[in-house]
């Protein structure tokens, strides 16, 4: 009896091409930052994090979901979200302390590998949680957000004509913040809950809030993208806050 031939195993091509390009976007980001284009590569993190949004949402569609893209897709993330912005902010801004001494020179790029290192625990417990988390919620700050908040706060000051290095007392704390949030406990909403799908009706004031949402962007992109982030980036602290104030607040109440 002939001995069939062991089956090769493939992959699917349309949402990996998808996470290859977001994985480009990040790669291009980092050329883009050491030739001194540093809105050019704030601009590519962002279309890496807008790819990242597609490439899960075509695999479902398609039905092409794997554990292939599901690695894949974290590699990805990693290079765009993690190693591209430390990168990206190290060539724009934390270099500068080398010229304050040694020791502050070995504080910028430090910080840089803490923001890496935490994006890379970030994803690995992300992976870990899969199936067993609340889908509404993330658990600590997500890695895309994390560096929009660091992107457009370069392409904001990039914008105004000022060098990064008039900042570089401030991005070691903005990289930190961002870092360590990523790694933290803190609940994020992940807006996975939002009625996304042509079939589900919403309310009509959320068209106008998304024409005016549109024309903030228009009138100052890199701004307003900055603003809401960082409004984003605290939401996770403050409504943790209050939610253990408001536990608190009746515990005493059932208590007396």
């Amino acid at each position: 009896m002939p001995v069939r031939p062991p089956r090769h195993r493939g992959i699917y091509l349309l949402p990996n091409l998808v996470t290859t390009g977001a994985m480009f976007a990040g790669f291009y980001a980092i050329v883009a930052s050491i030739g001194g284009h540093y809105s050019d590569a704030a601009i590519a993190v962002f279309m890496a994090a807008i790819l990242d949004g597609l490439d899960g949402r075509v695999a479902r569609l398609t039905g092409t979901q794997s554990e292939f893209g599901v690695q894949y897709d974290s590699l990805s993330d990693l290079i765009s979200f993690g190693l591209a912005p430390a990168l990206v902010m190290y060539t724009w801004s934390l270099s500068a302390l080398r010229d304050f001494g040694p020791l502050w020179g070995k504080l910028g790029w430090a910080v840089a590998f803490v923001y890496v290192a935490c994006a890379a625990l970030r994803l690995a417990r992300f992976n870990t949680q899969v199936g067993v988390a609340d889908k509404r919620y993330f658990q600590g700050l997500a890695s895309p957000a994390a560096a929009a908040v660091c992107m457009s706060f370069v392409w904001s000051v990039d914008k105004s004509g000022l060098p990064g290095s008039e900042f570089c007392f401030i991005t070691p704390l903005i990289m930190a913040g961002a870092g360590l949030l990523m790694v933290s406990r803190f609940r994020y909403f992940s807006f996975k809950s939002l009625p996304l799908d042509d079939r589900q009706r919403v309310p009509f004031g959320w068209m106008v809030g998304a024409v005016l949402l549109l024309a903030l962007l228009v009138l100052d992109t890199a701004r307003v993208l900055f603003a809401g982030f960082t409004v984003y980036l605290l939401s996770g602290p403050v409504w943790t806050i209050w939610r253990l104030a408001a536990h608190r607040r009746r515990s005493r109440h059932n208590a007396t």
